[in-house]
């Protein structure tokens, strides 16, 4: 009797060579989620990644049937492009990969809020392709509120702005990094310091995104298990309210968690349907674990509240509530049952 291949996941996230080379699952950030996997028989192993060892890597990654991965569009200066790369190459040998680059490219941009502006939870955006659209269109739109742009791509505040106009000519702009503080300038000025993002390397355009005056009041992100919803983070985020203090901690919780069981049912009951419909994403590119972060918009007339997308995040999605890990192990497990034996 031949005996049953061994199950094996590699969890990828970025490190330098001495964290590569002392990698241990029980002192990483994933270590419930290890420890999760060999409770059901699967070997699950850390993939530390660097550029400067991606050869390496890639070796390591052939070796095993499904890759998990958390690394950010920017981490450390470098892009994701050859990381990208050497996915799509081990995809091509038969290894499974979430979340996939494909789905990173259609779900994790800046762009879904372009996309997605006409369905549920969408909003008052639009898609700057350059400069002069900058010009022309911007100053328009800021007569009737403040405006919050986007890179294409980008985490942690990088490269997100809120700018409301002051006065003919004068604008209040403030960068959602942490530590930036707001800054008066003319539209010349504005105009510099967004001029960076239309560059090819930083995608090339803006997406212009109503400004939601509920922000202080608070933001939700739904974590989600392919289409289900596995857990809810809250945090009073305020990096961009004109107010701002320090932003509050996100609070973890269960799927179950009161006041927003409405938003789970229309998340699970039609729109990650539609939302990959729209964009072009079959139902098993899916990633394994992303979230979806949402504002609160202007209640509804009969008291509902309503939600606003805000961003998709796909690239890196850690921390995450426990109760994300059992349902996680088993959407792997599923995955793995399709994937090919160990070479």
């Amino acid at each position: 009797m031949s005996a049953v291949p061994q199950r094996q996941v590699a969890l990828l996230y970025p490190g330098d060579r001495a964290a590569r080379d002392r990698a241990d699952p029980a002192a990483s950030r994933f270590a419930a989620l290890f420890d999760a996997f060999a409770a059901v028989g699967v070997s699950a192993e850390p993939a530390v990644y660097h550029d400067d060892f991606a050869d390496e890597v890639r070796h390591q990654l052939l070796g095993v049937q499904l890759v998990l991965v958390w690394c950010n569009p920017i981490e450390g200066g470098r892009r994701r492009d050859r990381l990208d790369a050497l996915l799509r190459e081990v995809v091509s040998a038969g290894v499974r990969v979430s979340a996939h680059p494909d789905a990173v490219l259609r779900l994790g941009t800046k762009d879904v809020l372009f996309d997605t502006r006409d369905l549920p939870f969408g909003s008052d955006v639009h898609r700057i392709d350059s400069l002069a659209q900058l010009t022309t269109e911007l100053p328009q739109r800021l007569k009737h509120g403040a405006r919050v742009l986007k890179q294409h791509r980008g985490h942690s505040g990088i490269g997100v702005w809120r700018v409301e106009q002051l006065c003919e000519g004068a604008f209040m702009v403030q960068h959602a990094q942490r530590g930036s503080l707001p800054q008066r300038m003319d539209l010349a000025a504005l105009i510099e310091v967004l001029s960076p993002y239309f560059e090819p390397v930083c995608g090339g355009h803006l997406i212009d995104q109503a400004w939601q005056p509920r922000l202080a009041e608070g933001m939700v992100r739904a974590y989600l298990v392919e289409d289900r919803v596995a857990g809810f983070g809250v945090q009073a985020v305020n990096a961009l309210h004109p107010h701002a203090t320090r932003p509050g901690p996100r609070l973890y919780h269960g799927p179950e968690l009161a006041g927003f069981q409405a938003l789970r049912q229309r998340l699970e009951s039609g729109w990650v349907t539609l939302l990959r419909e729209r964009v072009g994403l079959p139902r098993e590119r899916l990633p394994l674990l992303w979230d979806c972060d949402f504002m609160l918009g202007e209640a509804a007339a009969d008291g509902a509240e309503c939600f606003v997308l805000c961003e998709i995040n796909v690239s890196s999605v850690s921390p995450f509530p426990p109760s994300a890990i059992a349902p996680l192990v088993e959407a792997a497990m599923r995955r793995l049952d399709l994937a090919p034996a160990t070479r």
